[in-house]
């Protein structure tokens, strides 16, 4: 798509939308009606061909306007965007041209016209923004392309909101617009006053992203000490989640940032089972995961798989907290213990820690907030939350040796805890109880290795003699099961679909190992 740009000033908007192209748009001219125009110069600096048609004093504004057609009549373009132009144009120029776009600094129809800023300051509005609207022979008031909104702090004064709506709110809309534009998703009818955009529409992934949350407060410093930081919160969720849950012991000191994430990723990771569980989480990882007939049995076998990475973690809990699980928590050192309600008795115990922060959360365990995303710079990654939860009907038994039931509830407790482990994860488990545990490797089978050690050196009354063996994604090559024979592996879970899964399978029936396809992975990347 070819534009022609019309600016009277700076034109910074144009400038950016030359830098960024967006939809694959460029520049046909850049036309001024001031010939001393900043946009010039900046316009020549980047190829862009310019023009100047000033107005005289006693020219009419159709005259005017059929000397600006002439002057854009020698270059090929689509589509018009204005930018500061300020002159109002008529039907002479609106006639003859493309459609042509203007962006306007509030949230039309409010504020049209001039001084805008000085308008929103007086009314006391809370949120201002900026639109891109088709012009028309009003004033600021043709049809709404798209809007961008953009919040009014205390003690802001004009110039405060003129740099914010620019560059957080004109530099976001009038891209998107011409994006829009230029894959040709727009239909504009002028007698209607609408303008309708393909896939303009809600769900999951929407063509525009709006996030809206409320600082709740700021920590003392983020991943390093270094790093300054903040926590938001989204009211709008009703899940049980450690960002609105309850600090019983207030005298305590506040949560960090990384207590945040990782107290988030156990409370994740617990969710995931009906019977009593618990797990202890480091660096968002689980130390151990188990689930028993109590929650006290529960959390033993979960910590006994690492004791030694559990010291300074993250516990969390799926049922009240009982003085029995309490005086085991209390027993090494824990940095945060997240549970649905705990028994007076349980906190007697756990408060005689003076800095084990206590949160108490509310809420449904069930999942209720369907997406989760990851920032980056310059955007974010959105993506459905892996809820998948398997049932025996769902594995496929590829080798020639069956697994026993109580395999398959190893797999499936193994395969549900190894979605919350930083890939490449491997994970070891007996029963309903983590046995080692392999994660954030670069290589599978160093994944398998390292879980093999944590079973042999770290874990405490267990062994991976006889366990189940879950690998978040395909193996590629029969090496990893090789070490996993050699560790006394029995069973493997994995997802299937390497171009050698042939001769992975027979690797695991030359060992005598059973082995079940789920046909999906479960990376986790973050």
């Amino acid at each position: 798509m070819k534009l022609a740009g019309m600016a009277s000033n700076r034109g910074r908007n144009l400038l950016n939308i030359a830098d960024r192209s967006p939809g694959g748009a460029e520049f046909a001219v850049v036309l001024t009606n001031d010939a001393d125009a900043p946009v010039l110069e900046d316009a020549a600096e980047r190829g862009i061909p310019t023009e100047v048609v000033e107005r005289d004093e006693d020219e009419s504004r159709a005259a005017h306007e059929e000397r600006v057609l002439d002057a854009l009549a020698g270059y090929d373009f689509d589509l018009v965007t204005l930018d500061g132009y300020m002159r109002v144009l008529g039907e002479t120029f609106l006639d003859a041209a493309p459609t042509t776009l203007n962006v306007h600094p509030s949230l039309l129809p409010n504020f049209a016209g001039m001084d805008p800023h000085e308008q929103v300051l007086d009314a006391g509005v809370k949120v201002t923004g900026c639109t891109v609207h088709v012009v028309d022979e009003t004033v600021d008031g043709g049809p709404i392309v798209t809007q961008e909104p953009i919040p009014v702090f205390e003690g802001d004064d004009t110039d405060d909101l003129k740099h914010r709506v620019l560059y957080e709110g004109e530099f976001t809309a009038y891209p998107r617009a011409i994006t829009w534009f230029a894959e040709d998703r727009v239909e504009v009818d002028l007698d209607d006053g609408t303008v309708a955009v393909d896939g303009d529409e809600g769900g999951n992934f929407p063509a525009r992203r709006l996030v809206s949350n409320d600082r709740a407060t700021t920590l003392r410093y983020g991943e390093n000490p270094h790093q300054d930081a903040a926590l938001y919160t989204d009211t709008t969720v009703s899940e049980a989640s450690v960002v609105h849950a309850d600090q019983l012991n207030e005298g305590a000191k506040a949560l960090s940032y990384n207590n945040y994430n990782d107290a988030d990723g156990a409370l994740n990771l617990i969710k995931e089972f009906d019977e009593p569980a618990a797990a202890v989480i480091k660096h968002t990882n689980p130390a151990g995961c188990a689930t028993a007939d109590t929650l006290a049995a529960a959390y033993e076998k979960a910590l006994s798989t690492d004791p030694m990475s559990a010291f300074g973690g993250i516990v969390a809990l799926n049922r009240e907290c009982d003085a029995a699980t309490a005086e085991q928590i209390i027993d090494s050192f824990k940095e945060v213990v997240v549970a649905p309600g705990y028994t007076d008795a349980a906190l007697d115990v756990l408060f005689e820690k003076e800095n084990l922060r206590v949160l108490d959360v509310d809420g449904e365990f069930a999942v209720t907030d369907p997406m989760t995303e990851k920032p980056l710079v310059g955007g974010r990654l959105v993506q459905a939350r892996d809820t998948q939860h398997l049932t025996a009907d769902d594995l496929e038994v590829v080798t020639e040796r069956e697994p026993t039931d109580e395999q398959v509830e190893s797999m499936l407790f193994a395969w549900h805890t190894l979605k919350h482990v930083k890939s490449n994860g491997i994970l070891f488990a007996t029963g309903t109880e983590t046995v080692g545990i392999g994660m954030g490797q670069v290589s599978r089978v160093d994944a398998v290795r390292l879980a093999a050690m944590k079973a042999e050196e770290h874990a405490e009354g267990k062994s991976a003699e006889g366990a189940v063996m879950a690998s978040d994604a395909f193996f590629p090559f029969p090496d990893g099961i090789e070490v996993a024979a050699e560790a006394g592996i029995e069973a493997v879970v994995q997802p299937g679909g390497s171009k050698n899964d042939e001769s992975v399978v027979e690797a695991a029936d030359e060992h005598d190992i059973a082995m079940a396809f789920t046909g999906q992975r479960s990376f986790r990347h973050d």
